[in-house]
């Protein structure tokens, strides 16, 4: 509002100012020029006599008179040819060189060129130096009325045409034009400070009168947007917002107590929320506390099931009884399927899985795959093809054992889905933009697996990717599979840091890729795979095998099949009656303990109770130079436990334990080799 009021009044104060003064400094320069013009004129008019006759003493008088008149520095009177006759005044003549009746000629008064040689006119100049005025005004001769005696009245006689007798010229200061200009400058400025002074008087009354109240209704608005609901304006007399100060209140008042209700519904809310989320936390407890039960009383008949299985395939039986035998382990592995899919999803949710990232060959992994995969397509009927770069051996940066299960996955579920064609797996290097040039480090390998099945269709190829999600399967038919292949295949490869790509069409096939880091070649090194000696089945014949399991059941089935694997067998049920054993004389090569154990002990206890009791029995004999071989087994998928393990290097088998597993397990425990955790 100040701007608003200050600018249209200095823009006014501004114009009648320069105006005001621009007239006044016209003003005051013509009227000095016209007092000039009149001063040399009347020098000229009184100088006429002396020039006439002649008279020098008259016409220095006449100069020395001019000197009297204000601002007037010097005074000449010259005569036709330009030579000094009379001066007075003026640094440029000194007096002391001018005789009474020395002649000068106007040269050497060292005045500007251009006012000579003079030409019998009026002539006007300002030094631009001194800004002096210089005035040269011509003197004329009259004309002279006779007076004949003997004619009577006068008559104006004709002398002839008038004739120049000489010239005056004056040198006048402008200083007092400087002066009136500055007192007229310093009028136009107390003009204009006052103008600004009534515009800035009236800006202040436009403000308070105004302004004012807009700003405290501004200000009134903003701490209510702010949240204060408790603030009221004042509402005064003359007031030009009264009204709408009146209806801020009233709006100020309502929405407090709006505010107030409100606060006390979200309270209310907020406790009935709480109760209910603390009802949801003991439910999700609850059913933790039950999943986790359920998953490990599960397991362990499943646990059982399975060795009871594995030693009656052991047995001689008829065909038919073998028939129900296969049809019976077909289903303990499907519930051992099931079990491993949903404790390799509960590890990855958990973040239990580490990956181990370093340079690997392709081509082995490549060849395991095939090797492991082709029988199931020649089974089905299609074709499975390899195709990979001959002219160099590809190295990647993973983790193998989790490359190995997402390739594995991808193609199993090819081959389940497809029912004619054939499925292929593509290996292929992409190195960036730059050729050789940019070497190998930052290229990568794409690995597609293409089959020709039913394909996916758009909408569904988000939610493949989700848990138990399956397409035409709402009977949930176990040879289709579990719905959790792809899932765990999408964490795994997001755990990596390997993009997975899908690409697919109804009745066309599927393709998926997974982009894999090219390693270093400087980081390469040949790691000769391990090649185990052919093995007889008796090879664990002879082994000491110490079971601690206080499953009645799982320990039975457990001895049975160790024994016949050929293994010596002590089962007990506890820490104690292992330290029993052990001092009865059994000395045991390999240690299998379940986790959870009665009386609260732990099977991490009972190992490293057994493994004391040993180094203090062999005391400082050289016999003993490593500690006792030991694995867990458990029904307990707790992720704790699982990292647990790991830090400690103990292996960890998950009930239901696969047979073929556990006796790959006893024989490098056997041999002390290190075991991949």
């Amino acid at each position: 509002m100040a701007v608003a009021a200050m600018l249209p009044v200095t823009l006014v104060t501004l114009v009648l100012s320069a105006v005001f003064l621009t007239g006044r400094y016209d003003d005051l320069d013509e009227a000095h020029q016209q007092w000039t013009r009149t001063l040399a004129r009347q020098l000229a008019s009184a100088s006429e006599y002396g020039l006439f006759s002649a008279n020098l003493e008259n016409l220095q008088a006449l100069t020395a008179g001019a000197l009297r008149e204000s601002g007037v520095r010097m005074a000449l009177v010259l005569d036709p040819r330009g030579q000094v006759l009379a001066a007075s005044g003026g640094a440029r003549v000194d007096p002391n060189t001018l005789a009474p009746r020395l002649v000068m000629r106007l040269e050497d008064l060292y005045l500007p060129a251009d006012l000579l040689p003079l030409s019998g006119r009026e002539r006007r100049w300002i030094d631009p130096s001194s800004a002096d005025e210089f005035l040269i005004q011509p003197v004329w001769s009259s004309r002279l009325r006779l007076d004949e005696v003997y004619e009577g009245e006068g008559v104006a006689v004709d002398l002839g045409t008038p004739s120049v007798l000489g010239y005056v010229m004056v040198e006048i200061s402008r200083e007092v034009v400087a002066e009136r200009s500055r007192f007229m400058l310093g009028i136009g400025l107390a003009v204009m400070v006052g103008g600004l002074l009534l515009g800035v008087l009236m800006a202040w009354a436009l403000g308070r009168g105004v302004v004012t109240p807009v700003l405290r209704v501004s200000r009134m608005i903003g701490r209510i947007g702010a949240g204060d609901l408790s603030v009221r304006g004042q509402l005064l007399p003359d007031d030009p917002l009264r009204e709408l100060q009146a209806g801020l209140n009233q709006m100020a008042q309502r929405l407090q107590k709006h505010h107030e209700e409100l606060e006390q519904r979200v309270a209310q809310a907020t406790t009935e929320l709480r109760a209910r989320k603390e009802e949801a936390e003991l439910a999700t407890q609850a059913k933790s506390r039950f999943l986790a039960a359920a998953s490990h009383d599960l397991r362990q008949p499943i646990h059982a099931l399975g060795m009871f299985v594995a030693r009656l395939t052991q047995l001689p039986h008829d065909s038919e009884t073998r028939r129900l035998i296969g049809n019976l382990e077909a289903s303990v592995r499907a519930m051992q399927d099931l079990l491993d899919a949903l404790l390799d999803v509960s590890r990855l949710d958990a973040d239990a899985v580490q990956a181990q990232v370093r340079p690997v060959p392709l081509p082995p992994l490549i060849a395991q795959l095939r090797g492991a995969l082709l029988p199931v397509a020649q089974d089905k009927g299609l074709q499975f093809r390899v195709r990979q770069p001959r002219e160099t051996e590809l190295w990647v940066s993973t983790d193998p054992a989790l490359l190995h299960r997402i390739l594995l996955n991808l193609l199993s579920n090819a081959l389940r889905y497809t029912g004619e064609g054939g499925v292929l797996l593509s290996c292929r290097a992409r190195l960036p933009k730059g050729g050789e040039s940019a070497t190998w480090e930052r290229g990568v390998v794409l690995i597609e697996v293409w089959d020709t099945g039913v394909g996916i269709a758009p909408e569904h190829q988000e939610d493949i990717f989700r848990e138990f999600y399956q397409i035409g399967n709402p009977e949930r038919d176990r040879a289709k599979g579990l719905g959790l292949g792809l899932n765990i295949v999408h964490r795994t490869a997001r755990l990596l840091g390997h993009p997975l790509r899908l690409t697919s069409r109804l009745r066309q096939g599927t393709r998926f890729t997974l982009e894999v880091p090219l390693a270093p070649e400087g980081e390469r090194q040949f790691v000769p795979p391990t090649v185990e000696p052919a093995r007889a089945p008796d090879d664990l014949r002879g082994l000491r095998v110490l079971v601690i399991e206080d499953d009645g059941a799982s320990a039975r089935a457990l001895e049975d099949l160790l024994q016949s694997w050929g293994c010596a067998v002590a089962v007990v049920d506890g820490l104690r009656d292992a330290l029993s054993v052990i001092d009865d004389g059994f000395e045991p090569d390999v240690l299998l303990s379940d986790y959870r154990l009665r009386a609260g002990e732990n099977g991490m206890w009972a190992v490293q109770g057994l493994r004391q009791h040993m180094r203090r029995q062999a005391g400082s004999a050289h016999d003993l130079d490593r500690d006792l071989p030991a694995a867990l087994m458990s029904g307990d998928t707790d992720p704790d436990l699982i990292q647990l393990c790991r830090e400690i290097s103990l292996p960890l088998l998950h009930k239901p334990v696969r047979p073929a597993k556990l006796r790959t397990l006893l024989r490098r425990l056997s041999r002390h080799q290190p075991l991949d955790m």
